[in-house]
């Protein structure tokens, strides 16, 4: 954690009635502050995702747009649907899809400039004000989880400029980023970096906090006792294209 940066309280809430219903964003965010207190060397940040909960609200995107300050083109957290069955025995399948953190992650050995690198807690960044914009990392990905700010702007179509709300600078990396032509982050690539904005300050991602079904859980890997390793205890579990070993941070229960 960096010197200086005050933790926002945790919320006081009323005892549950079964200790083990206890909200898990309290729960989580205990487990954070844990992790927070130890070099970050010793951290290792992972996310788990139980797609029996995801019910395909979108809530996380839309919490990860406001979050990001995200423009046209630009997502971090889409959630994929997959139809399957005929007709009338039909279903629906929905999978959210941050950038994976892969412990061997493809797009960072591609970058010309090493723009993009991976931290010592496992998030793979990029450093805007060293980005090329050369997309090499988007055509390295094997998740699709980069995408590319082309400098648009949703009241451009309405009104031929940005509207008020696009003109709010995003806080991303815990650095103040106004989008104005010719500056960071337009004409870089950009993704999912786990709102470290947040994490410095104790608190846990956007999509994290917002998930309506309660199906995204986040913490330190390298805590057995985190919840978000507790949750992986007897239960099927798999990665995305685990087979190209890349080793996502990211684990879906099934």
């Amino acid at each position: 954690m960096s010197a200086g940066i005050k933790l926002s309280p945790i919320p006081t809430l009323p005892p549950p009635v079964d200790p083990s219903q206890e909200d898990i964003t309290i729960v989580m965010r205990r487990d954070l502050r844990r992790a927070l207190a130890k070099p970050i060397e010793q951290r290792h940040w992972g996310m788990v995702i139980d797609l029996q909960r995801c019910t395909g609200c979108q809530g996380c995107t839309i919490a990860c747009i406001n979050e990001n300050k995200l423009p046209p083109g630009v997502v971090y957290r889409p959630v994929l649907e997959n139809v399957s069955g005929t007709f009338p025995n039909v279903s629906k399948q929905f999978l959210p899809r941050p950038c994976m953190q892969c412990e061997d992650p493809p797009c960072v050995p591609v970058c010309p400039v090493a723009a993009t690198y991976k931290r010592p807690d496992g998030i793979v960044a990029i450093d805007y004000d060293v980005c090329i914009g050369c997309r090499y990392c988007i055509t390295a990905c094997p998740y699709s989880a980069r995408t590319f700010d082309w400098g648009e702007f949703y009241g451009d179509a309405v009104c031929g400029a940005p509207t008020a709300y696009e003109e709010v600078p995003s806080l991303e990396y815990g650095k103040v980023w106004m989008r104005e032509p010719g500056t960071s982050p337009i004409g870089n690539t950009r993704k999912c970096q786990f709102c470290l904005e947040r994490l410095d300050h104790g608190e846990l991602p956007a999509c994290t906090e917002t998930c309506f079904g309660r199906a995204t859980y986040f913490g330190d890997l390298n805590d057995p006792e985190a919840l978000v390793n507790r949750v992986r205890q007897d239960r099927q579990m798999m990665q995305l294209k685990s087979d190209l070993g890349t080793n996502p941070s990211v684990f879906y229960l099934l």
